[in-house]
């Protein structure tokens, strides 16, 4: 499955290289770990590049890799301390956005986030964003979820993000 998905970003984002206006951007992001996830994980932070072609005008598609990093809490349970390892991605998504106006966007990243850590198996992600492009410079608020056997991970997240 990982790598039916991985080849699936692949072609996409290399089958659109005949549109005309493109995009580079990197962002970065902080967020706070929401539903059973946030009883272990008290932070994420992560970061992202992706390469984005605009062959309709309003729309833009392309691929997506980043890195997303959940810090592990330490909980007391029953007079006993549990220490949860933090959890590592390696998200590789196809993304997309679309203009809402002269500033506005709305986006959907999906994709397969890889598992950095030991015992991590990586699950599917998708993350709806939405943002505010100015200049260049966007300020992005999103929800970022793997879904993976057993669970979920899931954040709220607001990050900045820059063309080049």
């Amino acid at each position: 499955m990982k790598k039916l998905l991985i080849a699936l970003v692949f072609v996409l984002s290399v089958g659109l290289t005949t549109a005309s206006a493109q995009s580079f951007r990197i962002g970065v992001h902080g967020g706070v770990p929401v539903g059973d996830v946030s009883d272990t994980h008290n932070f994420d932070i992560g970061g992202h590049v992706s390469y984005m072609f605009n062959p309709m005008g309003v729309f833009q598609f392309g691929g997506m890799v980043g890195y997303s990093h959940y810090f592990g809490d330490s909980v007391d349970e029953g007079g006993i301390q549990f220490d949860y390892p933090d959890a590592q991605f390696l998200p590789i998504a196809a993304t997309g956005r679309a203009s809402l106006g002269d500033a506005v966007f709305v986006g959907l990243d999906l994709g397969y986030g890889i598992g950095v850590n030991d015992g991590n198996d990586g699950g599917f992600l998708w993350r709806p964003k939405l943002g505010f492009d100015f200049m260049g410079v966007g300020v992005v608020g999103s929800f970022e979820n793997y879904s993976m056997d057993g669970g979920t991970v899931s954040s709220v997240n607001v990050g900045v993000e820059f063309g080049l």
